[in-house]
C-alpha cells in the first residue's frame, strides 16, 4: 500500500510541472492589441527621410543596371539585344574597324567647312558626308548579312531571331568607346558563333 501512495503522489507532481513547462504563459491578447503590436505604416512618419532613402534606393539600383548593361549583362538589356546571338553581333562589330565610327567626327568637320566663305567648299563638304553615310550605311547592312548568315549556319533558319540587319548597322556607326554594351573583344580578334 505504501508503494501505491507514494506513485499516486508522484504523479500529480509530475503533471504540475508539464503544466508549468508547457502551458499557456498568459491570457490571449485581443484581436485588436495583436494587430497593432503588427502595425507597420505604409508611410513613414517623416517623409522628407523617406523620400530620401527612396532616391538612394533608386540611384543604387539604376547604377546596378549601368553597370550590368556596360558589361553585356542579358538581365539588364533590353528583350531584343539578349542571348547569344545578339552578342555575336555586337563582338563581330566591335572586333572590327568600321567606317561608320568616323562618321560623326568627320560631321564636325563638315560643319566647319560651311563657315569657310568660299561656296564651292560646303557643297563639296555636304556631298562628301552624304557619300560617306550612303558607305556607312551600306556597309552595316553587309555585316548584319553576313551575320545573319553565320548564325543560320550554326543554329538553323528557323531559330535565327530578327533585327540582325538595323542592329548591326546602327552599332557600327557608333564610336567605340560609346558603343553600349562596352566592347568586350579586342580590335582584330577572331569571333565565332557557337550557338551558345
Amino acid at each position: 500500500m505504501a508503494k501505491n501512495s507514494a506513485s499516486e503522489q508522484n504523479v500529480p507532481e509530475s503533471s504540475d510541472e508539464a503544466g508549468l513547462t508547457s502551458g499557456k504563459k498568459g491570457p490571449t491578447p485581443r484581436r485588436r492589441d495583436a494587430e497593432a503590436a503588427n502595425f507597420r505604416p505604409l508611410v513613414p512618419e517623416d517623409r522628407k527621410e523617406a523620400k530620401r532613402q527612396s532616391r538612394a534606393k533608386m540611384q543604387v539600383e539604376q547604377q546596378k543596371a549601368r553597370e550590368g548593361m556596360a558589361r553585356g549583362d542579358d538581365r539588364y538589356l533590353r528583350p531584343n539585344e539578349r542571348g547569344p546571338q545578339k552578342r555575336y553581333l555586337r563582338d563581330f562589330i566591335d572586333a572590327r574597324i568600321t567606317l561608320g565610327e568616323w562618321l560623326l567626327p568627320l560631321m564636325f568637320l563638315v560643319i566647319f567647312a560651311t563657315f569657310i566663305p568660299q561656296t564651292n567648299a560646303a557643297v563639296w563638304a555636304m556631298m562628301f558626308i552624304w557619300i560617306y553615310l550612303a558607305l556607312c550605311v551600306a556597309e552595316g547592312l553587309l555585316y548584319g548579312a553576313m551575320i545573319r548568315r553565320k548564325v543560320r549556319e550554326v543554329v538553323g533558319d528557323d531559330k535565327t531571331e530578327k533585327g540582325f540587319l538595323f542592329q548591326a548597322m546602327g552599332r557600327s556607326m557608333q564610336i567605340r568607346m560609346l558603343r553600349m554594351p562596352k566592347p568586350q573583344v579586342k580590335r582584330f580578334d577572331k569571333i565565332e558563333f557557337t550557338g551558345r
